[in-house]
């Protein structure tokens, strides 16, 4: 898979595609789009998160694409979707938009789930007409919209100025992050997933996060460090449901909670005992099954009323 060095076998072995095309963005960055299951399927977009890629969602497209239309995407500068000299909130948006134009019909709606910076994208892109055109519900897996350096709790230090400033040289480093390694899989189990998370999980998360290339885990850092999406919340219509991590250190269930009380239309917040930021390589069956009550809920209304509605023409 490129450079990717994703796992070969088992639940977070990346499924083929039955198609792949190219999206292009607003201001022409070239976005690598995978869709699975059968044509005409209730529809789910996918979008990852920081330093992962389509890879990520291995076992939600595996589930999920038996019955259901999945589109995964890279993020800019991650997977197959070459780097872009434009990193911020707004091409996130643009980035969503686009992959929605290319692989959804005009008015087709769809679930969008989002995880950690895939979930930020949502956000940003809430106020979007073409988002609006098409998402019907929304899923946010362990993900915030600001205050995301200060928040973190990688580094087991008291809050304030120096954990936010020693956060922020960690995660915005520029060093290599090398080949996955017994130890190299340890600081990724302590910072990005539960304590209990099986060894399988944490070596489908470190191929992923270590295919990422330095320099875009760095630009991208930089944007997470000033995001500032609280608008974007408040502009999110659609029911949304949230999922996160008791453990999660990167996006702390304070986050969540913060979520919960702005969104217009939360339907539900789950807090996941144990579990961390990986949340939909930690609990798969979970996070696709908050994925499928949000499609038979909504994306069936969708259909009816839409049927109605033309029987009354």
């Amino acid at each position: 898979m490129s450079r990717l060095m994703s796992v070969v076998s088992g639940p977070y072995a990346p499924p083929a595609p039955a198609r792949e095309l190219t999206a292009v963005s607003a201001d022409g960055a070239r976005l690598h789009v995978e869709v699975h299951g059968p044509e005409g399927a209730p529809a789910v977009v996918l979008a990852h998160g920081w330093t992962c890629s389509t890879a990520f969602w291995a076992a939600q497209i595996r589930d999920l694409a038996v019955d259901h239309r999945v589109v995964a995407y890279d993020q800019r500068g991650h997977g197959r979707s070459p780097a872009s000299p434009a990193c911020s909130a707004d091409a996130l948006a643009d980035d969503l938009e686009a992959v929605l134009a290319a692989t959804l019909a005009p008015g087709e709606k769809a679930v969008i789930a989002g995880h950690s910076m895939g979930g930020m994208t949502v956000m940003a892109a809430a106020a979007r007409p073409g988002f609006r055109e098409h998402a019907v519900a929304v899923l946010l897996c362990s993900t915030g919209a600001s205050q995301l350096v200060a928040e973190s709790t990688v580094l087991p230090l008291r809050p304030g100025r120096l954990r936010t400033w020693l956060t922020k040289q960690v995660l915005g480093s520029r060093a290599p992050l090398g080949p996955v390694t017994p130890l190299a899989r340890r600081i990724l189990r302590y910072a990005t997933m539960g304590p209990g998370s099986a060894p399988h999980m944490v070596e489908a998360c470190a191929r992923i996060v270590h295919a990422c290339p330095r320099k875009v885990r760095h630009a991208w850092s930089q944007v997470l460090d000033l995001l500032d999406l609280d608008h974007g919340v408040r502009e999110l219509r659609v029911p949304t449901a949230v999922v996160v991590g008791t453990a999660d250190r990167l996006t702390p269930p304070v986050h969540a909670r913060t979520l919960a009380a702005a969104l217009p239309d939360c339907v539900g917040t789950t807090e996941l005992p144990g579990l961390g930021h990986m949340t939909p390589v930690e609990a798969p069956e979970l996070v696709s099954g908050r994925i499928r009550e949000l499609v038979t809920t909504y994306v069936t209304v969708e259909e009816k009323t839409a049927e109605k509605v033309e029987e009354g023409a």
